[in-house]
């Protein structure tokens, strides 16, 4: 299979021969791995007992899905990624906040798979065949794991589907046996080695887990559904599909791993570590299936997770090709993996991640869903790419290249998000109005969302010749090259 040569430029509509059943495949396939398990894992670290480790990653989930499903269906409209899209709102230059804030959380989640993937490898080795437990074998591990993950990025979104419709099938064939093996170990009381609440009283715990463990995992997609919804033809496919096929491949591809990751986590007594245990917990017959779960989920979600930091360096850097982006952002991620395991604790550093990532990303999906009820999905998919030539002008220039309001609008709510959040390391200022509560994603998104609709009331042309028409009246618009 060749390798991928498409970078953030509009996927011509010949080459859209995907449709629903792939998206389902690769949301699906792509996150039944411990990077996504683990999550299921800090509702029980936080203290809380099953019933409510449970219904804190359904709402959180369930939530999640329902606001951010609604995103894959702007790429199916533009043919080009979700924050070369978001230009529309943006400008064509202002659109580098959804490229920034997309390679963070990519960079995150690639990271973190590596890591704990890595972390579970080594314990089975070391079980299996006597692998000393040091940083020579977690080095050796981690660059395997690296290695593999960055050779089905650099060949693109193509083989990441296949390797997709595999890991769906196996993968659960997998976690099914883990269920039969972990069993007889399982509880569903708070782990005791917990202390108790990690904030103090159920409620705040509670919400803290609907939000880390349970929101967290749909707004990682705020930047990537359109990675993949962007080789689907709306000409052959409705909007309706696509939205429905979104919010099941979510649904299914979230709560399968993360429930798994609640169960295992209540089974092995992981109060305070989950890769450890859960290998010490594992019955003999399961190590090797173990191992398979480690390396090959790992790889699928790393990969589809480094493709998408590829396709975001390449809108933040023109003149790169995706192949030497992805390269570039695969070195960034594996040094991140090595400090998160010898310098941070794994609750530690997943809940700042997500919690930081959630408040910062939240309004700026609610303003490209703002503008996209806006146009009812119409786009100039032509304006869309003036960056990406190093050009001006057109329906998205607005001044410079920026849209301040909208732009403005991000900054606030990010702000605000940031002043709200409450992490292990760092409680923001605005807690005090909220009771101690980490609201810090509803206050970001609605603080941006409402700036926006208040500040850019209207909504540009779009559509053919809407490109020339703006570019003749604007003054800004007028001549080549950069402003």
């Amino acid at each position: 299979m060749p390798i991928e040569q498409r970078g953030v430029d509009t996927i011509p509509e010949e080459e859209r021969t995907s449709g629903p059943r792939d998206l389902v495949s690769i949301l699906l396939g792509s996150n039944l791995c411990l990077g996504v398990i683990v999550f299921g894992w800090l509702p029980p670290s936080f203290g809380l007992d099953w019933w409510s480790s449970v219904s804190a990653v359904l709402a959180g989930t369930v939530v999640g899905v329902v606001l951010t499903a609604p995103l894959a269906l702007v790429s199916l409209r533009t043919g080009t990624n979700l924050s070369t899209s978001s230009g529309a709102q943006f400008g064509v230059r202002g659109r580098l906040v959804g490229s920034v804030v997309g390679l963070l959380l990519a960079l995150g989640y690639t990271a973190l798979t590596v890591w704990i993937g890595g972390d579970v490898m080594v314990g089975v080795l070391g079980r299996l065949a006597g692998l000393p437990q040091d940083g020579v074998s977690y080095g050796i591990v981690y660059g395997l794991l690296a290695a593999a993950t960055v050779a089905g990025a650099v060949y693109g979104y193509r083989v990441l589907l296949a390797m997709s419709r595999i890991l769906a099938f196996g993968m659960t064939a997998l976690l099914a046996l883990g269920v039969i093996a972990y069993a007889p170990g399982f509880t569903t009381a708070a782990l005791p080695e917990t202390g108790g609440y990690l904030l103090g009283g159920f409620w705040p715990t509670w919400l803290l887990a609907a939000v880390a463990a349970g929101l967290s995992g749909p707004i990682a997609f705020i930047t990537l559904l359109g990675d993949y919804t962007r080789y689907i033809s709306p000409a052959r496919h409705s909007a309706r599909k696509v939205l429905h096929a979104t919010w099941l491949g979510l649904m299914l591809g979230l709560l399968v791993p993360q429930l798994f990751g609640t169960f295992t986590a209540y089974a092995a007594g992981a109060a305070l570590d989950y890769a450890g245990p859960l290998v010490s917990a594992a019955p003999a017959w399961y190590l090797v299936p173990l191992l398979l779960a480690a390396s090959a989920g790992s790889v699928g979600n790393a990969g589809l997770m480094l493709y998408s930091m590829g396709l975001d360096l390449d809108a933040i850097l023109p003149r790169a090709s995706r192949a030497r982006a992805t390269y570039t952002v695969a070195v960034v991620a594996t040094a991140c993996v090595f400090a998160g395991h010898y310098y941070s604790t794994a609750q530690n550093a997943m809940t700042s991640f997500v919690l930081l990532l959630t408040a910062i990303g939240t309004p700026w999906a609610v303003i490209t869903l703002i503008g996209f009820a806006r146009c009812g999905g119409m786009y100039d998919a032509d304006a869309l790419q003036v960056f990406n030539r190093r050009a001006r002008g057109g329906v998205y220039w607005y001044h410079a290249g920026w849209n301040i309001p909208a732009t403005a609008s991000w900054a606030a709510g990010a702000l605000v998000g940031v002043l709200a959040v409450s992490l292990p390391s760092y409680e923001g200022p605005l807690l005090a109005l909220t009771g101690g509560v980490d609201c810090s994603f509803l206050l970001s998104g609605l603080v941006g969302g409402v700036a926006y609709a208040l500040s850019a009331p209207g909504s540009v042309a779009t559509g053919p010749g809407a490109d020339e028409a703006t570019s003749a009246s604007s003054p800004t618009a007028s001549g080549g090259g950069w402003a």
